[in-house]
């Protein structure tokens, strides 16, 4: 019987007219977040980095070569608010791990772009993210965890638009 068990059945208990069979599996998904994202705050702080600073990095890193984006694409493709990301170029752009460039493209406009020192950084944290991101998981085998990945993303897809993936 783990923690949520124990408070199912307190519910059940004291109102046997709910049926608390979400709050189980919300419940769980809500707890294994806590834990998924403190397993990445550590692995993300071990290359000085954050969650938002991990996902700007990141995201640039994949774009390819020349591994640069306007400020707006990079705020479509990450996970990080337009408060937090001016906070975040900023910060990155002291550290060392980015640089703003005029855009070729929009002569009011600029780039952000990965220098050598940001490229060499988010290679290292990515390498350790996923062999965390496997470390946490190894609990499942492939079978299973593709049958949740599988069943989470019916379920993801009936929160998001499928145009913004």
């Amino acid at each position: 019987m783990d923690h949520v068990d124990r408070i199912t059945a307190q519910w059940t208990r004291e109102r046997p007219d709910l049926d608390v069979g979400p709050m189980a599996t919300i419940g769980r998904l809500s707890r294994l977040a806590q834990h998924l994202g403190k397993a990445h705050d550590r692995c993300f702080a071990e290359h000085g980095l954050n969650r938002a600073s991990f996902d700007v990095l990141a995201t640039l890193r994949r774009s390819g070569a020349p591994y640069a984006l306007t400020p707006k694409s990079l705020l479509e493709q990450t996970m990080v608010t337009s408060g937090t990301m001016t906070n975040r170029l900023d910060r990155l752009e002291q550290a060392g791990m980015i640089t703003r460039l005029p855009d070729p493209n929009d002569g009011r406009g600029f780039l952000i772009q990965l220098t050598d020192q940001g490229h060499a950084i988010i290679d290292a944290a990515a390498t350790d993210h996923v062999a965390n991101q496997h470390r946490l998981t190894e609990v499942m085998n492939e079978e299973e965890r593709t049958q949740l990945d599988a069943l989470l993303k019916i379920w993801l897809a009936a929160f998001e638009d499928p145009s913004d993936g």
